[in-house]
């Protein structure tokens, strides 16, 4: 089961010098996916326990398009591992004019990390049914 959610990142999202945004943002994303994916496997918004690898591998800007996607991909009785990438799919193009972005041929890899949710036992009423 798979994921994803696009976001342009605001001047509200930049939060050092360059407009350069903070990486936090992206783990906030990730979590927004987890939550969608407790949803739509266990009909409950579940917990997140733990990031075990986060990566930051390109900068994120005020005016960048980020999608950001995630899988589960091994379950247990009441945990959900899961990973995910976010990726800049348009970035603004500042030097031709302050309204110009351009569609990236190829998306950059900006983020990449792995987790662990939970959804207790009790709470989980779909019981792997994909809605």
């Amino acid at each position: 089961m798979k994921s994803m959610i696009r976001v342009r990142m605001s001047a509200h999202d930049a939060h050092y010098g360059g407009n350069l945004v903070d990486g936090a943002r992206m783990l906030a994303l990730f979590g927004d996916v987890a939550t969608e994916l407790l949803i739509r496997r266990d009909g409950d918004e579940g917990l997140f326990c733990a990031y075990d690898n986060v990566e930051f591998l390109a900068p994120v800007y005020a005016g960048d398009f980020i999608e950001a996607t995630g899988e589960i991909v091994k379950e247990g009785n009441t945990s959900r591992r899961m990973v995910f990438e976010a990726k800049k799919i348009i970035a603004p193009r500042p030097d031709i004019s302050d309204s110009a972005c351009d569609v990236l041929d190829e998306p950059v890899l900006v983020c990449r990390a792995s987790g662990t949710c939970v959804v207790p036992k009790a709470k989980q009423r779909n019981r792997g049914e994909d809605k």
